[in-house]
């Protein structure tokens, strides 16, 4: 039992004490989740939002394209990415064989597999983890953009992130790595239906391997639209 001294009071916790102290946060409320999610959507297919929505698909695109590379072990030369949200990665690698297979499989499944990691870290209540992962593999990719749009973009989001952060005491992180998440997860989507089996990776593919470029397009679109399944529900069906 406490001692207490004479008029001494108790004062309830705060709420989100624990969480604050043991480096987690709780999840937001399903419904408001939800509606961040929508808000998400509607970014991806408003067209005049959604080059906003591209550069960051690009950016997770290409970056999966570099990991993959890497560990792979093939030399990095440089990333482009343009304006109008396209973006290429230049690598130096055999003709064909597993490594180049891989690393041009990676782009497409690259957003959505970003997403459903934040998704998995938002569930897990390391909310600000999410931003701090993102600002450094964006620091990351920054040493790799050649001249191009990305010189602007890609400090861009770092500082966006950085702000953030900076003010993280509003709440404002929350909203933002989720929105984050949804916005990887639905672009992730969106890129591998609207870009089918006309995709660049997949004339890649198919010229290096026996299997057809519309096979590779279904595989991007089932693994990308499975991730939104199991990232949405993470986002949403929180207790």
């Amino acid at each position: 039992m406490q001692a207490m001294l004479p008029g001494a009071h108790v004062h309830p916790p705060l709420p989100g004490t624990h969480a604050v102290l043991s480096g987690t946060q709780p999840p937001l409320p399903g419904p408001v989740a939800a509606l961040i999610g929508l808000a998400a959507l509607a970014v991806v297919l408003i067209p005049f939002l959604w080059p906003l929505a591209r550069q960051f698909n690009t950016m997770a695109h290409e970056g999966a394209h570099a990991i993959a590379a890497s560990a792979m072990g093939l030399p990095l030369l440089g990333v482009t990415l343009k304006q109008n949200g396209d973006g290429m990665i230049t690598y130096l690698s055999p003709r064909g064989g597993p490594r180049r297979i891989l690393t041009s499989f990676a782009g497409y499944l690259g957003p959505s597999a970003f997403g459903l990691w934040a998704a998995k870290l938002i569930e897990t209540g390391h909310v600000v983890t999410v931003l701090w992962i993102a600002t450094l593999l964006l620091v990351l990719l920054l040493f790799l953009v050649r001249k191009s749009f990305g010189i602007i973009s890609v400090p861009f989001a770092i500082a966006v992130l950085a702000l953030v952060m900076r003010h993280a005491h509003d709440g404002s992180e929350e909203v933002t790595a989720y929105a984050l998440a949804w916005l990887l997860l639905l672009s992730g989507a969106r890129i591998s239906v609207a870009h089918g089996a006309d995709a660049g990776d997949a004339w890649t593919l198919a010229e290096i391997t026996p299997l057809p470029r519309h096979f590779w397009s279904l595989l991007w679109i089932a693994a990308t639209f499975l991730a939104l399944i199991i990232g949405g529900k993470w986002l949403v069906l929180l207790s």
